[in-house]
Order: structure tokens, then sequence, then C-alpha cells
């Protein structure tokens, strides 16, 4: 495990820019060379006893953080938790997300059974695991095939473990008050943001609006080629004061459900 949250971090900030490389360039515009808080960072997995979402919490409880919200995304066949840390109040937030695979069908379950024996039984509990990229050979075919029913496993099939996105805490950004003025600034520089559900998801009466650009590419290495897919893509977060004044700090399910369509194909 890591000793120190900067430390993990750090290494999924390095790990992450490797498969997306505007968020360096975002970061600039938007930073204009100031420091950028990062409101939270999110992982896929399996529920599966090797890697379940569990697993991957262990990393973030052993130091210091705890749960807080759970979601079920019905459709997506998705649940996940939320997680924050007990004393920083600066450290991220983290929303881990596990597909329930007996709710797929036997075909996706199958191709994923496959993946997970290959999977070491220590893997999860290894220092880098929460960055080590996919622990499994998988075809071309087969991803395919998985995207065909759940965009969340394929992506999942073809990248691992890792962040699959960081996220700009817009309350801290200088120079910016407004979702919308920081995703006119993103268009204008050129990027595509995800319009799934609308440019922005939720609104002040739900406590959070959330935006993000829409996935990089990157090259994946299938056990029979290779293929350029969408990679990470990095999200943008303004959160509202509940009526004790304090900052809301959960998720809107709904809007979550239409940010994990970032990474969608096409």
């Amino acid at each position: 495990m890591h000793s120190s949250v900067t430390e993990l971090f750090d290494a999924l900030w390095r790990d992450y820019l490797d498969l997306t490389p505007s968020a360096l360039k975002i970061h600039k515009l938007l930073g204009k060379g100031e420091a950028i808080l990062n409101d939270h960072v999110a992982f896929r997995t399996f529920n599966h006893p090797k890697v379940n979402l569990d697993k991957l919490a262990a990393h973030f409880l052993a130091l210091g953080y705890e749960q807080k919200g759970e979601y079920h995304f019905k459709a997506k066949k998705l649940y996940a938790r939320h997680y924050e840390h007990q004393t920083d109040r600066q450290a991220p937030k983290v929303f881990i997300s596990e597909l329930l695979l007996e709710q797929c069908s036997h075909g996706l379950q199958a191709i994923v059974a496959g993946m997970l024996d290959q999977v070491d039984e220590r893997l999860s509990g290894q220092t880098g695991f929460l960055y080590s990229g996919a622990p499994w050979k998988v075809s071309h075919q087969d991803y395919k095939t998985l995207l065909e029913e759940s965009e969340y496993a394929a992506w999942l099939a073809a990248y691992g473990y890792r962040a699959n996105h960081f996220t700009v805490s817009v309350n801290e950004l200088s120079g910016f008050d407004t979702l919308q003025e920081v995703n006119s600034t993103l268009k204008d520089a050129g990027y595509r943001l995800n319009t799934s559900g609308g440019e922005i998801k939720g609104s002040p009466e739900v406590l959070l609006e959330q935006s993000s650009t829409m996935a990089d590419t990157a090259i994946v290495e299938f056990s029979d080629g290779k293929a350029e897919l969408p990679s990470c893509f990095y999200e943008f977060a303004l959160r509202y004061a509940k009526p004790d004044g304090s900052l809301y700090t959960g998720f809107v399910a709904a809007s979550a459900d239409k940010i994990f369509e970032s990474t969608n194909v096409g």
C-alpha cells in the first residue's frame, strides 16, 4: 500500500496522462499556471472476489478514507460507492463502480471469466494495483463482443486498472464562476464535450453540476492485434452549498450515468 495520499495520486496522475495527453493541455488552459484542485478520481471494476469494489477501496481506506454514498445504475448494471478522506478536505474524493456480472449475459460472463482466470489472487493487494493497467490478455474480437453489450466492460477489458478520469474542481478554479464559462473555454480551444444528457449534467437544485470532455484515444494491444480506442477523459465539477453552508460532497446518479458515456466509441 502507498504511504501517503499524495504519493498514490501522483502515481495515478502520471499513468492517466500517458493515456490522456489532452489533460495536461487543459490543465494549463484552465489553471493558467496555477495549481488545480482535483475534485475526484473514478475507477471501474467487476464484482468478482479477486477485483471487486472493496479490493480497490482497501487502498484508500488504508490512507484514511471512509465510505460515504452508494449509487445504483440499473440500466448499465452497475453499483458504485464514493469515499472521502476523514480529515483532509483537500484530498480528492474517490468514486468506484463495479459491473454486476450476474446481471449480464452468459456470453459476457464467459469472456470476463476467461480474463479473470489470468489474474493472480494477490494482485489487488499490491502497491501499484490501481494504476497497473490490464492484468489479462483479451482478443479484439472479445472486446467487440463486450462492447455490444456493455461499453463499461469493454473499456475495462482494454484498459484495466487505472483512473478512468480525473476531475477539475471548478469551485477552486480562479477566473471561472460558472461551468458554462469552463465549457465555452474548452470548446473555443477545440475540445469535444460529452453532450449525453446535455453539456452540463445536474443543476444547482441537486447541488452538483458536471461536464466532461470526450475521451482521448490510445493504441491498445490485444492478443490478436492493435486498435485505437477511446481512453480516458477529463471531468469538471461545480459543487453548491447545502442549507448548512457546507459544500455538497456527494454524487448524483442521474448525472454520473451520463458521465460514464464519455468513453463511448464513435
